[in-house]
């Protein structure tokens, strides 16, 4: 309730965790020695409020020791993320277990805001979910923030005819250009994902139908019929949108991997 930007880092980090060697908890494990831990590459420099979770453990252990996985405080804390954004509540099944192996060389893995439909669907089918997860699960995006670096590829030197990014509506382009200048960029400059970015709505589909989408892999569901079609259906009915998103969720924080309930949710037993 204090920190607005909480939910939408633990929605980030439950799905970084679970498109990684399945929801172990893997992305909450430090690196150690010579070994990268996940948190460590590239995409994940950017999570944080790992706080929560440890708060959240240290609880657990006090009172029931040994039982409840850091994967399982995770997916709950996802799914309480969305639900006190204003977005709907599931039941979350339980029982994963933590992982022992966190490598950051892997998270080259995660499905990046550069990738195009073709790259989008791949990434999603070798983990058993379809272009309506996609979409659904693409619509996490109506939460949080994002850095330049994520979208600066499409508002300058776009290709060898285009500057600014054809599918990117120029009020937008504009605005993202003043918000990230190409010379003194500051540390943390970016923008938000849609503007009601703490409320989880559908105002993400109705954005991309404008040419209003912040990520190249956000504009690419309009890329084939299908996936457009999704779009266009969650964008008039917050209620199809959150009920796939529901369906989605379970179906992709039941993806497996682990094998110990951790005491310390940043080191293996």
């Amino acid at each position: 309730m204090k920190d607005k930007t909480v939910p939408a880092a633990l929605l980030r980090m439950h799905f970084h965790d679970c498109f990684i060697r399945g929801c172990d908890a893997s992305v909450l494990l430090n690196s150690k020695g010579s070994n990268k831990a996940e948190k460590d590459g590239p995409p994940n420099v950017s999570l944080h409020s790992f706080f929560v979770i440890d708060n959240a453990k240290k609880e657990l252990e006090a009172s029931c020791p040994g039982v409840v996985s850091c994967a399982d405080i995770l997916a709950l804390a996802a799914r309480d993320s969305v639900v006190l954004s204003g977005g709907p509540t599931w039941d979350v099944p339980k029982g994963r277990k933590d992982g022992r192996t966190s490598k950051a060389s892997e998270t080259t893995q995660l499905p990046a805001p550069l990738f195009n439909i073709s790259q989008l669907q791949q990434s999603f089918s070798q983990r058993g979910l379809s272009m309506e997860d996609l979409v659904a699960l693409s619509g996490g995006h109506t939460l949080g923030f994002s850095h330049c670096s994520s979208f600066a590829g499409r508002i300058r030197n776009f290709n060898t005819t285009h500057d600014i990014d054809p599918s990117m509506h120029p009020s937008l382009a504009a605005n993202l250009r003043g918000v990230c200048p190409s010379k003194t960029r500051p540390k943390n400059a970016g923008t938000t994902m849609d503007p009601s970015s703490t409320t989880f709505d559908n105002t993400y589909y109705r954005l991309i139908l404008q040419g209003k989408g912040l990520f190249s892999s956000d504009q690419a569901l309009l890329a084939v019929p299908k996936t457009k079609g999704l779009v266009e259906k969650f964008a008039g009915s917050h209620k199809e949108f959150t009920d796939a998103f529901v369906k989605s969720m379970i179906k992709m924080s039941s993806i497996t991997g682990g094998g110990e309930v951790r005491k310390d949710c940043r080191v293996v037993n």
